[in-house]
């Protein structure tokens, strides 16, 4: 099999490794991601809070709090270039007892520190004026207003697809499986052959460990900790409008309730240091803890409207930080839990700044810097919606009637810069499933569509990879 070279290759296609190929794409290199499964977004930033985080938890003076505000100034340029959703919803964290009152203290001097805008103490009255759900209890709150709600899953693939059209390529169904030095820069061993780099980024999340020891002694170990989460249909998106919080602990923010960007109700997670960095398992005692837990901050949830529950692994290192930092070419983003997401720009324009300080490239001149998403059929109006189905008839046809996507929104995943090749590709781009009927009214036509744009049999269709 032929070998492979490029300047610099990124191990990972989760948000983090898919943020810093679109900004090496800014610049003459050329660049590759290899990613061991068969889409982009599919480990840890498929699964999360979708919460782009103020900045008032992390602790002064470390990478998470640096990138964290940084990451979050960012979010209004980066949904507008990728057009992504993105709102500044707010987030509450509550206290429950005066005696609390301290640890809300702590973390609003901590924001300060740290250069969060707009953070305030407000009592409990004054907060459920603003958000009449809280619960009866609440003393008072940690109000913050820069903090706000994104889709993991569009800004992922927004990104990729941006880079891809930059001209990065993307390789999947592709794990490393042992990395060595050699006088031009790594050897890079896969599954799908073998590549040779300048430089080398590690994205690999629970496993940027393992990643990182194939190349020189381990220096840090990750631990998969896994979070599960409810999911309640649309009817329940509005019961609250802010993030509401609880007092974060060490590990992690707690559980949250949260309204999604897609008018969805979002509840958890929960918190589980565990050996098995695959297993996405639900457990009914982890969603008794997220039930029990979040009816403290918020009252009446109406779980009788939950229509799906899944888990998520974060990748939590041993040194308590992230660890992003260059070994003689070897750049690790390693450790990127929460909040990983929020801090993905920051911690994207970081890396490529390490890796042009060794190899001194040009700026493009044709960066296509603005990236369009995939028309939505349920936001346009009756004019915007009649035009569009005149041109592409097939927008016309309503697949998934319960988030009304038609044909040709699922046709244009499929035939986009890395398009959806299985079920959970089509169902991350355009949202077809993610309905109260999680899937089961559209799947049959989603296979027969992706069946036939790929050129396969029925059969042949995957969930996922």
């Amino acid at each position: 099999m032929k070998k492979r070279t490029y300047d610099a290759v990124v191990i990972g296609a989760g948000v983090i490794g898919c943020a810093a190929a679109r900004e090496l794409s800014r610049y003459e290199l050329n660049v590759a991601v290899l990613e061991k499964e068969s889409d982009v977004c599919e480990g840890t930033s498929k699964a999360n809070s979708a919460i782009i985080h103020a900045g008032f938890d992390a602790m002064p003076g470390t990478m998470k709090a640096r990138f964290n505000v940084e990451g979050n100034r960012l979010m209004d340029s980066v949904s507008k270039e990728l057009d992504i959703p993105f709102r500044r919803n707010g987030a509450m964290v509550v206290c429950m007892q005066e005696s609390d009152m301290p640890q809300l203290q702590k973390l609003y001097d901590r924001g300060i520190a740290n250069g969060v805008e707009g953070l305030s103490i407000l009592s409990g009255d004054k907060a459920r004026e603003m958000e009449p759900s809280l619960a009866k209890d609440v003393y008072a709150v940690l109000y913050a207003p820069s903090s706000g709600i994104v889709c993991p899953f569009e800004m992922t693939i927004a990104y990729a697809e941006n880079a891809c059209e930059n001209g990065v390529d993307f390789s999947f169904l592709t794990e490393v499986t042992s990395i060595s030095h050699c006088d031009d820069g790594f050897v890079i061993n896969t599954t799908n052959g073998e590549y040779c780099a300048k430089i080398v980024v590690n994205c690999a999340g629970v496993y940027a460990d393992k990643v990182h020891a194939m190349q020189g002694t381990p220096d840090f170990s990750i631990r998969a900790r896994k979070g599960e989460y409810m999911l309640l249909d649309k009817s329940a998106g509005s019961l609250v409008s802010s993030t509401i919080f609880q007092a974060p602990t060490k590990m992690g923010k707690g559980v949250l309730v949260s309204p999604t960007v897609h008018g969805n109700l979002i509840v958890g997670p929960t918190a589980e240091d565990i050996d098995d960095k695959e297993d996405v398992s639900t457990t009914q005692g982890g969603l008794s803890t997220v039930r029990t837990v979040s009816a403290n901050s918020v009252s009446d949830i109406p779980y009788g409207k939950v229509i799906t529950s899944f888990s998520g692994l974060r990748a939590t290192a041993d040194t308590g930080d992230f660890i992003i930092g260059d070994h003689s070419g070897f750049i690790d983003a390693a450790g990127i839990e929460s909040p990983g997401l929020s801090s993905a720009p920051a911690i994207a324009l970081y890396i490529a700044q390490l890796v042009c300080s060794r190899l001194s490239p040009r700026k493009k001149d044709n960066f296509k810097a603005q990236r369009r998403g995939i028309p939505k059929l349920a936001q346009l109006d009756k004019e915007e919606r009649a035009k569009l189905i005149e041109e592409r008839p097939d927008y016309g046809q309503i697949v998934c009637r319960c988030e009304q996507i038609s044909e040709g929104e699922i046709i244009d995943s499929i035939r986009r810069p890395l398009g959806a090749t299985t079920l959970d590709g089509v169902k991350r781009r355009v949202r077809a499933g993610m309905g109260r009927c999680q899937a089961g009214f559209c799947s049959p036509r989603v296979i027969e569509l992706l069946a036939r744009e790929l050129n396969i049999q029925p059969w042949e269709v995957k969930k996922n990879g």
